[in-house]
Formats: structure tokens, C-alpha cells, sequence
């Protein structure tokens, strides 16, 4: 039996939801996480007809890149759009999960395939998310060191970059005394001890704590663990907002523009002035990306790819790169063919369907 957790857990792999901005609304917004699916319906946006397409399709699940409940819900009496989405899945025992930002800010997640898509490759986080490494600090006696870290490392410690099974360590004395009510595994009760014994430190991503924290409980000798946690501010170079890519060839900027109009199968392109700068080096942010102007520029890119620019935010190109809004959905359209490719390898006893409903509110004439 594959219950919705297990949907969750999976999804959590590639987009963990600790990543997504403070200002989302993201994991399970309807149902029980304790459900068997019968299918899944995957799609950019819950809407009313989407929730009928789950009900077609004997789908009970809908992974839903946007959360159609993004606020507070003060009332559900269908008195618009979002509530009568929640009335209609509820009534029709339709669970609806969300990870959006959690997978903008995956290294593999929708910017990725943007990239992948347009055919970029030497790929690179544009905005490394910031809080997201911690570094935890732990006290063994020299003989259990060897085992204790092992286990913190199979649940992903000590990960930097390219390289796995790093920690620092430095040997010292640790001294205690147990007291009336403890029980010592090494050293007696109520008798100061002096023990040889090792400082392990290791840093990790954040999402990981827990089943960190577990395996060093787990795997210390000690009654009591002495340990510390730090947020450090090294940069995650994997994990963060917006993605930047380059062209194998340079291409004149109206051939980039209507490479980019076809490739993404967009009705109309706004951007800004034509400089006659060649265009190999792009950055790409789906949806709103106004915000990373600067950083593209900082990045060198020759063009910004993202969606939703205000007429004054077309100015900060400033000739030094191509901004090129292709439209909100067109940013993001491909974002359901990835999860659903994702979730086909993982899940094969059920089906994983890509919804056929164009939630694009926006119309071109």
C-alpha cells in the first residue's frame, strides 16, 4: 500500500520543504497523509476542473505546483475560486499537496528544467539561499568516534560541495561526575571521571537535523550527549533562487528572442532594449523573478529569462543584459512534466498522470 506520505516523502527528497520562502504555503493543504492513493494527477494549478479531472481519472491525490490555498482561509462557503476548490476535493475525498518554492529551490527542480529545456548547460544556483547549512559540534570517547561518525555520514553529514565524510576532529579529556539517580556506561556512579575523547564536528543541510540528530543518539556510548548546533553562513551552492546556463554557440539577440518564444511555446515576449550584445550566458527564474535583476547582472549574464517584470524594471538592464519576460505559466509550464517524470521512476504500482487542463489565466491577442 502507497499512502500519501509515502507520495511526500518522495517528493520531499528532490524538494525538501524546509528550502521553501517564508512566505509559502507549502506540504499536504488537503486531506490525510495517512490515505492509499489510488493515482496521481499532477498539475501547475488546482483549479475547479482539475479537481474534476482527479475524479475522471480515479486519481485521489493532486500534486499541485502552486497552493491554491496560498493565505489565511477565514471562511470556506464558496465564495470564490479557492474555497470552492477546497469544498469541491474535500467533498470528493481529494487530497491536494504543494511544494512550490521548496522546488524553486532545488538544485533539480524548476529551474533546472528550464535550463534543460532550453538546452544550458555548466548550470549554477544564481541566488544561493542563505541559513540553510548547519554545523553540529559532539563529545565521544576515541574508541566509538570511528562508529559515530559513520552513521551521521549515512544519513548525510559531512557533505560539502563535491566531497562526502567530512568532519573535523580534535582530541582532548572530557571529565564528569554522574550523579544519585545516573547510570554511567563508562566510568561509576558519583566518581569524577576523566575520559580520552574526541570533538567531532560536521556540517550538514538543514532538512537533515533530525535523522542526524537520531543516528548520534543512536550510536553515542553516553547517558547523557553533549552536542551543539550552529547556523553558519556559508552559502548552500545548490540550493537557492533562479539558475544560470550558457549556450554552447552565442546568438544574435532576435534569434535568441525567438528561439526562446518557440522553445517555450509563448504568444509574446516583453523585454528590454536591444543592446546588440551577443547572448551565450542566461539566467533563468521562473515566475515572478524582478527581484534578481542585479543578481543576474553580478552573475554576467547576457540575458534574464523569468516573468512578471513592472514597466520601471526594465530600465535596471541598463544594456548590460537582455531582460526577457515570457510570461508567468510559460516560465513554469514545464514544471508538471518533471514531476511527473520524477514520481513515474519512483512510484510504478498506481498511475501518475500529467493533467491536460491549461490553468494559464492569461490570454494573448
Amino acid at each position: 500500500m502507497t499512502t500519501i506520505r509515502d507520495i511526500a516523502n518522495s517528493i520531499e527528497k528532490l524538494a525538501p520543504l524546509n528550502y521553501a520562502e517564508g512566505f509559502d504555503n507549502v506540504g499536504l493543504l488537503v486531506g490525510d497523509y495517512k490515505t492509499e492513493v489510488t493515482g496521481v494527477l499532477v498539475t501547475l494549478d488546482t483549479l475547479e476542473n482539475v479537481v474534476d479531472e482527479a475524479i475522471e481519472k480515479n486519481c485521489n491525490l493532486i500534486v499541485s505546483f502552486h497552493p491554491i490555498v496560498f493565505s489565511g482561509l477565514k471562511k470556506i462557503n464558496g465564495s470564490n475560486y479557492v474555497e470552492r476548490v477546497v469544498i469541491k476535493a474535500i467533498k470528493s475525498n481529494i487530497a491536494i499537496y504543494t511544494m512550490h518554492t521548496a522546488l524553486d529551490n532545488s538544485f533539480n527542480g524548476v529551474n533546472a528544467k528550464i535550463c534543460d529545456v532550453l538546452g544550458l548547460s555548466n548550470k549554477h544556483i544564481l541566488i544561493p539561499q542563505k541559513n540553510t547549512i548547519k554545523k553540529l559540534l559532539t563529545y565521544v570517547p576515541i574508541e566509538n568516534a570511528d562508529r559515530l561518525r559513520k552513521a551521521m555520514f549515512a544519513k548525510g553529514a559531512g557533505k560539502i560541495g563535491k566531497y562526502d565524510n567530512c568532519s573535523f576532529n580534535v582530541a582532548g579529556f572530557g571529565t564528569y561526575r554522574g550523579g544519585e539517580d545516573s547510570n554511567p556506561t563508562i566510568g561509576t556512579k558519583g566518581v569524577l571521571h576523566t575520559e580520552k575523547e574526541i570533538i567531532i564536528g560536521v556540517i550538514f543541510e538543514k532538512h537533515l537535523e533530525g535523522a542526524i540528530l537520531k543516528a548520534m543518539f543512536d550510536n553515542h556510548p553516553y547517558e547523557e550527549v553533549a552536542y551543539e548546533i550552529t547556523t553558519i553562513e556559508n552559502k548552500h551552492q545548490q540550493i537557492g533562487m533562479g539558475m544560470i546556463g550558457e549556450f554552447e554557440n552565442e546568438m544574435k539577440e532576435t534569434d535568441f528572442l525567438n528561439f526562446v518564444k518557440k522553445t517555450l511555446h509563448t504568444d509574446c515576449i516583453r523585454h528590454s532594449k536591444l543592446s546588440g550584445k551577443k547572448i551565450k550566458k542566461v539566467a533563468v527564474l521562473g515566475g515572478s523573478g524582478s527581484f534578481a535583476i542585479e543578481d543576474a547582472k553580478r552573475a554576467g549574464a547576457d540575458a534574464f529569462i523569468s516573468a512578471d517584470f513592472k514597466y520601471h524594471e526594465f530600465y535596471k538592464a541598463e544594456n548590460q543584459l537582455l531582460i526577457t519576460d515570457v510570461g508567468h505559466y510559460e516560465s513554469e509550464q514545464f514544471t508538471k512534466n518533471l514531476l511527473v517524470d520524477y514520481l513515474t521512476e519512483k512510484f510504478t504500482n498506481f498511475a501518475i498522470i500529467l493533467s491536460d487542463k491549461i490553468t494559464n489565466p492569461i490570454y494573448y491577442i
